[in-house]
């Protein structure tokens, strides 16, 4: 017996994953999302009668025997619900449709979820959406190649040139593709299939190839034992009014029923129960929006979405794994497995490093891969909220290992405990339900800490500095000598001494003075009047000189060393003051 081929549907914000499957179901989930933008997690089954009826003779180029039950969909909120469709050793998904909007191409999203595809090695094919938004489109045909040819010809030639882009941008994370119509082997190349959402146009050409690819490469991974016990994955779990907590779960093999034992894996446990009821949406009906459009069943087999009523599921967690139960021999043995598959996830990893902390199984694969590949370490993760556990576990780092001090959130709430000890200690906790916003906030914190430490280093060092004396603006020649100056280079700060530009030391900055405002420093490209002991305007220097600050040997080597902390102009200043240093001092800096 053949399943149901799983099929996710993933894509950059707002680019049209919903609105694809809307026009495939005939609904409108999409309108009644918040901001358009899928919420919850959910799985529609289209059977294969509907693809049929849909497609018409573009199935008949396949010249195939259609055996499979039809498709099952996974419409995914972000990515880290994908990542939770999981099994040991990959994804449950055996498809993916990668949606990208063809009037704005390649986005951060588009980028990560076709990442996340080649690490679980899923095929894809991609939705070139928003066809519709082309210059001048029309839509006299459902079927894109015949539409195509009636376009004008500044359509076509905007839609081709959008076309190369979005190859090119595939292209450069390692990926040929083509438009479907040429590709010949879909091993070696990624089919793209322009479509609009909004009209329908190319919708049949996409299920298509999509039934197509499934029966001819899926057909020996799709055969499956029907009366065996159940494996699933567990997509949410929830509180729903009128049935308590229930489990959103997809089904990947045999077959699950009203009163079977069931092992799901929890935060630090495996959970044993009974199946007290199971919901399963109608066809063509969303599991998010089913409402009142599911029917009572006592069984279920793979591949299908079903809502899982039973005691005791509180605390399961998603993208953890759950399994009917044939033998109650088999219990011990089983629990065993689970364990260590969480297990194999949520045990320490390096030491120093930080704190991880996600919301499910399958985000925190693909977050600690995700930190693994920028040679990221990380120290602990698991699941649930951020608490003052994991604020002390990073403290512990602070001293020695700044640079570990963090605590990162995917997807998760932080006590409000956790927060104020962060906060007082300075432990850095970052947060975000993205997760390559959550790896970018990281990074440039990384960086700035780095910077904040690295020049903390350099405090105390004496900077190098180039000005000039402005003319008409000296003050007071001597006892102290005010005058004005323009910082041509570099830094000005308080108790520097000065060079000449022929090498000698003369006199120490008192004092720097703006318009009555005493200031620290003075930095490029500023003027201000400064005050100055040991010299007499007119004798050792006078009005237009370049002085310079006196670098001393210990300062120099120390900003040499670190040269990426200071600018370009700078470290020319430096060299020009080494360079006087040594007329003085032959030996100097060397």
């Amino acid at each position: 017996m053949m399943r149901q081929p799983i099929i996710t549907v993933m894509g950059h914000v707002d680019h049209g994953k919903t609105s694809l499957l809307d026009y495939i179901r005939g609904t409108a989930v999409a309108a009644r999302e918040a901001g358009a933008i899928t919420q919850h997690v959910g799985a529609s089954s289209v059977p294969l009668d509907v693809i049929q009826k849909l497609c018409g003779p573009l199935l008949e180029k396949f010249k195939l025997k259609f055996t499979i039950p039809g498709l099952l969909f996974i419409d995914t909120p972000g990515h880290e619900v994908f990542t939770n469709l999981r099994r040991r050793g990959g994804s449950i998904a055996d498809l993916a449709i990668v949606v990208i909007d063809i009037m704005q191409g390649m986005q951060p999203q588009t980028k990560e979820a076709i990442e996340l595809l080649k690490n679980f090695k899923v095929p894809f094919v991609i939705a070139a959406n928003k066809v519709d938004m082309i210059v001048g489109w029309k839509t006299h045909d459902l079927v894109f190649i015949k539409n195509f040819e009636k376009q004008m010809v500044l359509s076509k030639e905007q839609f081709n040139k959008k076309l190369y882009e979005l190859m090119g941008q595939i292209s450069q994370i390692g990926f040929d593709s083509d438009i479907y119509t040429n590709v010949d082997d879909y091993t070696k190349k990624i089919a793209i299939v322009p479509v609009s959402a909004k009209t329908g146009e190319g919708i049949a050409e996409l299920l298509a190839l999509l039934t197509g690819l499934a029966q001819r490469f899926l057909e020996s991974s799709l055969k499956m034992e029907a009366k065996g016990p159940a494996k699933g994955t567990i997509l949410e779990i929830k509180e729903e009014k009128g049935l308590g907590t229930t489990a959103d779960v997809i089904i990947y093999d045999g077959t699950l029923k009203v009163g079977d034992t069931i092992l799901l894996g929890g935060i630090d446990k495996v959970i044993k129960t009974k199946v007290k009821a199971l919901l399963r949406p109608l066809p063509l009906v969303e599991m998010r929006d089913a409402g009142r459009k599911f029917e009572i069943t006592k069984a279920v087999s793979a591949a299908t979405g079903v809502k899982v009523i039973a005691l005791d599921i509180k605390e399961a967690i998603a993208g953890a794994p759950l399994i009917s139960v044939a033998n109650e021999k088999d219990i011990p043995k089983l629990e065993e497995e689970l364990m260590k598959e969480i297990e194999s996830i949520t045990l320490q990893i390096h030491k120093p490093g930080i704190i991880l902390k996600t919301d499910a199984l399958g985000s925190l694969e693909a977050m600690s891969a995700m930190l693994a590949r920028k040679q990221l370490p990380i120290q602990r993760m698991s699941i649930g909220p951020i608490n003052k556990n994991d604020v002390m576990e990073a403290l512990a780092n602070l001293e020695k290992f700044p640079l570990q001090a963090f605590v990162l959130g995917f997807n998760i709430p932080v006590d409000v405990d956790a927060k104020a000890l962060a906060e007082k200690e300075g432990v850095t906790i970052l947060t975000d339900n993205v997760i390559y916003h959550l790896i970018d906030k990281f990074e440039e914190m990384i960086l700035k800490k780095k910077a904040d430490t690295e020049k903390a280093a350099l405090a105390g060092l004496i900077w190098p500095a180039k000005f000039r004396i402005l003319p008409g603006f000296v003050f007071r020649q001597t006892k102290p000598a005010v005058f004005g100056i323009e910082v041509l280079a570099g830094k000005v700060k308080t108790k520097f001494a000065l060079l000449t530009s022929d090498g000698r030391e003369i006199g120490e900055i008192k004092n720097i003075e703006n318009e009555g405002q005493k200031l620290d420093e003075l930095p490029a490209g500023q003027r201000a009047a400064i005050s100055v002991d040991g010299i007499t305007i007119g004798r050792q220097v006078k009005e237009g000189d370049i002085l310079f600050t006196a670098v001393d040997e210990e300062s120099f080597r120390k900003l040499k060393a670190k040269k990426e902390l200071i600018t370009k102009s700078e470290i020319d200043c430096l060299k020009e003051i080494a360079e006087l240093q040594r007329k003085q001092k032959p030996t100097w800096g060397l």
